[in-house]
Formats: C-alpha cells, sequence, structure tokens
C-alpha cells in the first residue's frame, strides 16, 4: 500500500473510531488496515492511535498527523477535480429524516446522478441524533436549530409548522379556539433525541414564542408515528405542513390555532469540521440547496 493509500486509510480509521468500520467503509480486509496502520507508525517512528477493546483514539501524534493528511488529500483531490472532463466522483453518506428525503431530495436525485454519474450515496434516514465523525457519515440534514458546534452548517429552508389533532379526538374533547384552551387537553409527547426531553407545544403570540407542556398518554421518538397516534385519536400534535398536508385534505387531522401557529422550524445541511469538503460533497450541498429552495 503505497502512502497516500495509507493516509486515507489512517483517517477513515480516526473518523470511524474503528478498525472494524473503516474496513468495511473502505472495502478492505481488516488485517490490510491494520498493517497499514503498523507500516504508518513504523516509518514515523510514533504512536498514532490509542487502542481499546471498545473504541480508537488519535494520540496527540496521531491528531496532528491526521490534520496533515486530511489537508493533503484534499488538495490532491482538489488538484484532481480542477481540470477540465474531471469527473466528481466518490461515495457520499448521508443522514437524513426519511420524509425530508422523499418530499425535497428524491424527487431531483436521479437529475442529479445523470449530471455525476460518478458518484454513489447511501441514505441513511432516521430521527436518532448521529455522531457524523465516528460513523463515517459525510453530512446531515437536521430540522431545527443547530446545536453541535464542532460541525459546519449552512441553511436549507425553514419549514413551516401546524397544529393539530384528528376529528375523534376534538369530538371527545372539543376544540381549542386559544391557547388558555388547552388546559383542558392533552398532546402526543415527542422525546426528542437531542435531549431526551419530551418537547413542549409552541405558538408565535404577539411576535413572542409561547412553549405549553400538556400532559401525554403516549410518547414517541419518532415523527411517523407521532403522526400515527394524533390519527388515531390520542392527542395535539404540531409537525411540518408539508408532511400534514395529506391528511389535512384527507380530513384525517385539523388544523388548530392557526392565529398563533408554531414558529418555523430550520433545516440545515451539516459536516463535521475536521473533515475537507470534497468535491463530491460541495456538488451534493449545493444541489441540496437547490432542491429545499425548490
Amino acid at each position: 500500500m503505497d502512502r497516500l493509500d495509507a493516509m486515507n486509510v489512517f483517517t477513515r480509521i480516526v473518523d470511524a473510531r474503528s478498525f472494524t468500520r473503516a474496513a468495511a467503509d473502505l472495502g478492505l480486509p481488516r488485517s490490510t488496515v491494520t498493517d497499514a496502520v503498523k507500516a504508518l507508525e513504523s516509518r514515523l517512528g510514533v504512536s498514532l492511535l490509542h487502542r481499546t477493546t471498545r473504541v480508537v483514539h488519535p494520540t496527540p501524534d496521531g491528531e496532528a498527523y491526521y490534520r496533515r493528511c486530511l489537508s493533503i488529500l484534499s488538495e490532491i483531490e482538489d488538484a484532481e477535480s480542477a481540470f477540465d472532463g474531471a469527473k466528481v466522483r466518490g461515495k457520499l453518506h448521508i443522514a437524513v429524516h426519511g420524509g425530508l428525503a422523499r418530499h425535497f431530495l428524491l424527487p431531483g436525485l436521479p437529475d442529479f446522478l445523470r449530471h455525476h454519474p460518478d458518484i454513489e450515496i447511501h441514505l441513511q434516514e432516521g430521527d436518532r441524533l448521529v455522531d457524523l465523525v465516528r460513523e463515517g457519515i459525510d453530512c446531515a440534514v437536521r430540522v431545527g436549530d443547530p446545536i453541535d458546534s464542532d460541525l459546519v452548517g449552512r441553511k436549507l429552508t425553514d419549514l413551516d409548522e401546524v397544529t393539530c389533532a384528528s376529528p375523534a379526538y376534538l369530538h371527545r374533547h372539543g376544540t381549542p379556539h386559544s391557547i388558555a384552551d388547552l388546559a383542558e387537553h392533552q398532546m402526543v409527547g415527542f422525546r426528542t433525541s437531542a435531549t431526551g426531553k419530551i418537547l413542549p407545544l409552541e405558538f408565535l403570540q404577539k411576535g413572542e414564542v409561547r412553549k405549553v407542556s400538556l400532559p401525554a398518554s403516549v410518547t414517541v421518538s419518532g415523527t411517523e408515528t407521532l403522526a400515527h397516534c394524533a390519527r388515531l385519536g390520542l392527542g395535539i400534535i404540531q409537525k411540518p405542513r408539508y408532511s400534514a398536508a395529506d391528511d389535512l385534505r384527507a380530513g384525517r387531522l385539523v388544523e388548530l390555532l392557526g392565529d398563533t401557529p408554531p414558529p418555523s422550524s430550520p433545516v440545515t445541511v451539516f459536516y463535521p469540521k475536521v473533515r475537507y469538503v470534497s468535491p463530491r460533497l460541495r456538488v451534493l450541498i449545493d444541489w441540496a440547496v437547490r432542491a429545499f429552495k425548490n
């Protein structure tokens, strides 16, 4: 294995915090990955990684070498991409909620891949808050305010939110016409993976955000389950208007308190500060910005 390949292997191990995951990502035997690091350490005369039974961390020397490797690999990739006719290629691992992917990204994905046929995309769906660096994810599309200062973010859009409940629920509990009326109601609780806490309902009233926590017989941690619970009449929910549109049109859900709507939620694409922005990631982010804008 030449030096550049060994650098690539080393940076992947640091990103994934695992020899096994790095080997899987690169399509190499684990023994090859292990031997590459041993050869690097022998040539440099330093220990690059702390190895435990559960996780791998760079040593201080390893951290310094890791950053130099990223810089070198970035310059090489940029240099090759600068030539006319050079193709953007490689794999991209993207974490995104399935609803966002299906509504905003997938419709334009065939056109994106026609323009960049040498890019391979893996979409990892879910509501879980992922560790981009440790899990080897290139970028994540998230709803809500940024909470991780180690990530670089580029805003994609703001999602309008809606407060709603099912006709069956409203038949049993009555329809609230003001925030004060909510005292007689209950919600389906949504427990966010970011903090583990149940989110309150939020309302914009006279330019200020009012937060209201209601009793909840059921709490969930998935947005699809949240909507299904609302359709079953288990309580009031708030969700992005785009994802509630079909239920609202069909009458399965009814919009509530339209004069005091929830504040909109920002959608941002995040990527790690420590990782160079490869040409393939740059073209993907630029495309995602256009997809959400359209």
